[in-house]
């Protein structure tokens, strides 16, 4: 390299050019400073135009799980639903059957233990697991004791069970249609009150009596309800079988639980094939199936719970 030499006016002469350690540390980190950044603003550019494989992976992942979350909220929203209207129907059975609101079972500790399970403690799992004890011991006492009430009710005469069996044989929740409440009429399309329960069975299956008891009524007729049994449980309870295709048993006859009564059928205002049965206590109309808890496992009962409450039209 070449010495630089600069010209000294004061002495009139060229003198070399003399640096020290300093400048050239300056000099270093200035080219340093200089090249750092455009690596830096090369990298950047580099990022923001250039995706690799992996990020064009990441991204469509991304993408995927931003619509299955949404998903996944729309259906979470739509089993709370359906868990509050089965919470509110085991309530109305309660209420109609043991006189009380169905037991509570909730979380004893209020910080959700459960959620943070990896950070809490062993003495708060300790005391979380004991309040929850104590809880359900409550709960349990409590169940013994309403149980024990309707016990001593029904010994003494004061008190009684509705019918508990489905009238069909085999029924489960891909044959349970719509139930009582406001439903759409087949035949005007506009929404009525339905006033049982539709259980949908192929023409001429067999119909039995639902519990002991009287036959109260005996109808024929080509229109509304067609043909129905109407049979008295005592103690306020009647259940009753309309559209029946022919009947096997007459007004006043006692009946046991499994009697044949008739047959299912089309008649009076049938848009299909079915029994439309209904529960009355004391001319009240419990949904029908509140008394089936008995004769159907805990799946299938709410699998009929299910199908009832969004079956909105009715086929009579």
């Amino acid at each position: 390299m070449a010495d630089k030499y600069i010209f000294d006016k004061t002495k009139m002469e060229f003198r070399k050019v003399t640096h020290s350690i300093g400048y050239f540390l300056r000099e270093g980190l200035k080219y340093f400073l200089v090249t750092a950044s455009i690596s830096v603003i090369y990298y950047i550019l580099f990022a923001l135009l250039v995706n690799t494989d992996t990020e064009r992976q990441l991204k469509r992942q991304n993408q995927m799980y931003r619509q299955l979350y949404s998903e996944m909220s729309r259906k979470e929203e739509l089993v709370s639903d359906v868990l509050e209207g089965l919470k509110a129907k085991d309530n109305d059975i309660y209420r109609q059957i043991f006189s009380a609101d169905a037991p509570e079972l909730g979380m004893a500790y209020s910080g959700d233990l459960l959620a943070r399970i990896d950070s809490v403690a062993d003495s708060d799992i300790v005391e979380y697991v004991s309040r929850k004890l104590d809880i359900l011991k409550d709960k349990t006492a409590g169940v013994d004791e309403d149980f024990r009430k309707v016990a001593e009710a029904l010994e003494k005469g004061t008190g009684s069970l509705p019918p508990l069996s489905s009238p069909l044989e085999s029924f489960n929740s891909a044959k349970a249609g719509a139930s009582i409440g406001e439903k759409i009429n087949p035949f005007y399309k506009v929404s009525a009150q339905h006033t049982g329960l539709d259980m949908i069975s192929p023409q001429g299956t067999e119909v039995f009596a639902s519990a002991d008891g009287t036959v109260k009524e005996v109808a024929k007729s080509g229109k509304g309800l067609g043909n129905v049994v109407s049979i008295d449980h005592g103690n306020g309870y009647i259940t009753r079988y309309a559209h029946l295709d022919d009947i096997k048993v007459s007004s006043g006859q006692k009946v046991k639980k499994g009697k044949l009564i008739g047959h299912v059928g089309m008649s009076g205002n049938s848009f299909a094939p079915h029994l439309h049965y209904e529960v009355l206590r004391d001319t009240v109309r419990l949904d029908p199936l509140h008394c089936f808890f008995a004769s159907a496992g805990p799946e299938e009962y709410v699998g009929m719970l299910f199908m009832s409450a969004n079956t909105a039209q009715s086929l009579d």
